[in-house]
């Protein structure tokens, strides 16, 4: 079971919400710290670990602050998820670049920060090249194919846009080391949301197997295989989370059986997770505008699916709260709702939660990763604030939420600017 709990008590909130008008999203600095704690110390044994973060999960400059002076670097996928982590503190090789049909500008800015490069694709090594000059250490991800499942939200290897097959890939690191890489790293990403410890396991398997193949095959030392990341979270108050403890165990087995006895004994492992550090460290705070009753009973907020878009992409669950009905009996149903003109702008379906009145607070639960980021403007919908509560209780807002001004001020046309 995974108990949901909100930091701040309804008092605390409300004040908050004073300050603050719903809806935002609120993270919790003591959470995330906590959670990179447990990875770094489920992997303590390697020779050296290394967490990247993915940008994409929670890109805002003072998360990836608060998690840089905790001694992670960043997972990037994009040139603003480069100087968003520039700005955060990241640099040099704290940085990776995964990203996919990449164009010229995103490599020159990896170049210019000093970043490692990890390559999607076997003809990127040209236009690397070409482009913005080979790194002083690159990487090249993996997609093994029918060999890993995958699952509704990373799609399957075989389907998937990602990464080099096993031909390409040898053939990629001897090109490489023909052009005068001599530093190498193998990667991969194939799970997404798992919880199962076995999952992680077999992925080390994997890549370790491989890089010892490749190792043999070209003579190539490793400085680090990056895991990837997709450690799952418990979304669902009855799943259990990750037991990490298990998952370090279980690659350090791994490690020992397959890189030690092939020379590969100082390699670093390395992971790029997102949810695990940020997913339980935040939440959605919406409030409850008007109730309808048709064929259903809906609970419309001030929130939508710009605000959070998982349950309408993916029929994610996102466990939510009544503010001040915690313990009250769960006998309505309900749609919980947004405003958008979708229909699937849900973020509950026949839901059982406590009567909800106008004006009542509701949270939703584990939005700190994917949650603001996969945010938009259909509609015209503005994205809401983001605040972070620090350790000692006090609450810093770390993004404003948008106007109406933010809105027009990238259309060009006589009267664009729009005061309201």
């Amino acid at each position: 079971m995974s108990e949901k709990i909100f930091p701040l008590n309804r008092e605390e909130l409300l004040s908050v919400i004073a300050k603050y008008p719903t809806p935002f999203h609120l993270y919790d600095e003591g959470t995330i710290k906590n959670n990179l704690r447990a990875l770094q110390e489920a992997f303590s044994w390697a020779p050296e670990f290394r967490e990247y973060f993915a940008v994409k999960a929670t890109p805002n400059p003072r998360i990836l602050s608060l998690l840089a002076a905790n001694g992670a670097g960043a997972d990037c996928s994009s040139l603003p998820e480069l100087l968003l982590s520039k700005a955060g503190g990241i640099t040099g090789e704290k940085i990776m670049l995964t990203s996919n049909d990449t164009p010229a500008d995103e490599f020159q800015q990896a170049i210019a920060l000093g970043a490692i490069i990890n390559l999607d694709d076997i003809s990127h090594i040209d236009y690397l090249e070409q482009h913005a000059g080979l790194p002083k250490c690159l990487s090249f991800r993996y997609n093994p194919g029918n060999l890993i499942e995958g699952n509704d939200i990373i799609g399957k290897p075989t389907e998937a846009k990602y990464g080099l097959t096993r031909d390409q890939i040898f053939d990629a690191y001897r090109i490489a080391k023909e052009k005068g890489v001599r530093r190498f790293g193998l990667h991969t990403m194939v799970v997404s949301n798992e919880l199962r410890t076995e999952a992680f396991v077999y992925t080390a398997k994997l890549m370790f197997n491989l890089a010892k193949e490749l190792k043999e095959a070209l003579d190539i030392d490793f400085e680090f295989v990056n895991l990837g990341g997709g450690i799952g979270i418990p979304y669902r108050p009855e799943e259990k989370p990750v037991d990490l403890s298990a998952v370090g165990a279980g690659i350090k087995e791994a490690f020992g059986a397959i890189m030690v006895p092939a020379g590969l004994s100082r390699t670093a492992v390395a992971t790029e997770s997102g949810r695990a550090i940020t997913g339980s460290a935040g939440w959605l705070v919406a409030t409850c505008l008007h109730e309808k009753k048709t064929y259903k009973d809906y609970i419309g907020l001030d929130a939508c699916m710009a605000n959070l878009m998982r349950p309408a992409l993916y029929g994610a669950y996102h466990h939510i709260t009544v503010v001040g009905k915690e313990n009250a009996l769960a006998d309505h149903i309900y749609d919980v709702t947004g405003s958008l003109c979708e229909n699937n702008d849900k973020f509950a379906i026949d839901r059982k939660l406590p009567k909800i009145d106008i004006g009542d607070v509701v949270v939703i639960h584990d939005t700190g990763a994917h949650g603001h980021a996969m945010g938009f403007n259909y509609n015209g919908k503005l994205r809401s604030a983001e605040l972070l509560r620090r350790e000692d209780g006090t609450i810093e807002l770390i993004r404003r939420a948008e106007t109406t001004d933010d809105y027009f001020a990238t259309l060009r046309f006589a009267g664009a600017s729009v005061a309201i």
